[in-house]
């Protein structure tokens, strides 16, 4: 019999107990008040209701060693990134990997996948996969179903996946960007529950009141905390808090933990914070998750206080995973699966014909994920349209890992950059190789250090070349989180160093090739509307 003493927090039941708190064969046995204990608080392990592991560019074994520092103890994770890379074999070596460890993954199967026919993906997830994949343990529910037009229009194939969910009792997320009214109606009504891409209180509450739960978004690029937060209390029982996407860096600093302090140092009530942050999730998605009951598993943290939330210990299922800033399980040897078959590409691909002067430019927006589209005027030389530094308007380039074809150049904004060039293969959804950069030559070194790793990301700037290698599906690596962590960290203040000012160039670059968020997107195959949904000149007209 296990013994946690502390202030226990009761969420249920909205209020807060000086006891002890027994555990035996992994279950919560008693919780007894007692008067002696130590000043730290007991309550629910976290959960993050949205997230792709593979932004953190880690395995989920070592997702989870970064992930119990925190206090989270279960995720609702899609893992579609490795989907449009792998397919099938991708979802089911996440689940693999994660179920080698005490974290509580849960992993939805990815809906759509490739995301769009207007990218070339790596692979295909049709209905059959769907169907073997809701097979495998804690697949529980339909991931992010982000063809939104399919859905409006009740496409056959789309709905067929939507029905399958259904018939098998599994929840249906949702990814609606900008969706209101009638069309946000038609959406919920195909059977699509929640949804993470509020950008405005308008939009949530337009989505709340057509039955829809809302999850608050906090990740490395989207931040839309500050616009969402009030909801918390407003509607407490359909709210969630989610991280989307993550990159290390951040991750090492915080997670769920920090974002119920930002909602607290707000005014939040903070039995609605930690609601949204520990219960919802598991009664939405059914999760065998504890919820700091008598007979519950036993999975929560232990805090300093209820302020910073800064973690003491976290247990799962009546083990200490995490203590004296030390993870209590075991690092796993995982194998190295990719799907990355390109050649080096040359300084000549890289160049635009000046048909025209004028240009349709992608118009970045920090903390954002949608972009947005201007019209400007460049200057050209010896026949090839060239970057205006002057008004912060640099290169974008897109190129095909699967297989050898021309590159996609364009155009983009706000990205800040006064010399050099960054790349990444982290470019959702079907994870080419996406670059910006102020030169030519630098871009070309960014893109082929990654085809030279088979997946990563890059900083190139004159005789510098610096590259963090992610061999898993050219994504991920099997590397420790903190290292990864490091790394990462050097080449996200470099890539400031070189005049960007956003807060994470890495992160808003791999969102500029994601076409089902508008506006204005660039894929390998060219320039694409998410509005209209097609393909774009770059030549304004």
């Amino acid at each position: 019999m296990q013994e946690f003493k502390g202030n226990i927090v009761d969420i249920q039941n909205k209020q807060i107990i000086k006891g002890i708190l027994k555990v035996e064969k992994g279950k919560i046995h008693s919780i007894t008040p007692h008067n002696d204990v130590p000043n730290q608080y007991i309550l629910p392990g976290f959960i993050d209701a949205h997230v792709h592991v593979e932004s953190s560019m880690l395995i989920p074994s070592e997702f989870a060693r970064l992930a119990v520092k925190q206090g989270t103890v279960a995720t609702i994770s899609d893992p579609h990134e490795i989907g449009n890379v792998l397919g099938r074999s991708g979802v089911e070596y996440m689940v693999k990997n994660g179920n080698q460890t005490p974290f509580k993954f849960f992993f939805g199967a990815p809906s759509c996948v490739p995301a769009t026919t207007f990218e070339t993906a790596g692979a295909e997830i049709d209905l059959e996969d769907l169907r073997e994949l809701f097979k495998l343990p804690r697949v529980n529910y339909l991931a992010e179903m982000m063809n939104y037009p399919g859905v409006l229009f009740r496409d056959e194939s789309v709905m067929a996946k939507i029905e399958l969910a259904k018939s098998l009792n599994k929840k249906v997320d949702g990814h609606a960007p900008g969706l209101r009214g009638e069309d946000a109606k038609k959406y919920i009504e195909a059977g699509i529950e929640t949804d993470h891409e509020c950008f405005t209180k308008e939009e949530a509450l337009d989505k709340l009141k057509y039955g829809m739960k809302i999850l608050i978004r906090e990740g490395s690029a989207a931040k839309n905390f500050d616009a969402l937060w009030t909801l918390i209390d407003e509607f407490p029982n359909e709210i969630m808090l989610c991280s989307d996407d993550k990159h290390p860096n951040d991750f090492v600093v915080g997670h769920i933990n920090k974002l119920v302090a930002r909602a607290i140092a707000k005014g939040c009530n903070l039995f609605n914070v930690l609601n949204a942050a520990c219960i919802t999730p598991i009664e939405h998605y059914r999760m065998d998750v504890g919820q700091l009951r008598i007979g519950d598993q036993a999975d929560f943290c232990i805090v300093e206080d209820l302020i910073d939330f800064n973690v003491c210990q976290t247990i799962i299922d009546g083990n200490i995973v995490f203590e004296n800033d030390e993870v209590k399980f075991a690092r796993v040897d995982a194998e190295v699966p990719n799907n990355f078959s390109c050649s080096p590409v040359e300084l000549s691909q890289l160049k635009v014909p000046s048909t025209s002067e004028s240009v349709r430019v992608i118009v970045v927006e920090d903390g954002q994920l949608v972009t947005k589209e201007i019209q400007h005027t460049l200057r050209s030389k010896d026949g090839e349209l060239l970057a205006d530094l002057e008004h912060d308007v640099l290169k974008v380039v897109v190129v095909n890992r699967y297989f050898d074809a021309e590159p996609a150049v364009a155009f983009i904004k706000n990205f800040g950059l006064k010399e050099g060039a960054i790349a990444s293969c982290v470019a959702h959804d079907s994870h080419n190789i996406i670059a910006v950069g102020t030169n030519d030559a630098d871009i070309q070194k960014a893109i082929n250090l990654i085809i030279r790793e088979k997946g990563g990301i890059s900083l190139a700037n004159g005789n510098e070349e610096e590259v963090l290698g992610l061999p898993v599906a050219g994504i991920m690596t099997t590397d420790d989180g903190e290292k990864v962590a490091e790394r990462y960290a050097f080449l996200d203040k470099r890539s400031k160093e070189l005049g960007s000012k956003l807060t994470s160039p890495y992160m808003t670059l791999s969102f500029c090739a994601l076409l089902v968020i508008p506006q204005l997107k660039l894929s390998d195959k060219g320039l694409f509307d998410g509005g209209a949904f097609e393909f774009v000149s770059l030549y304004h007209e």
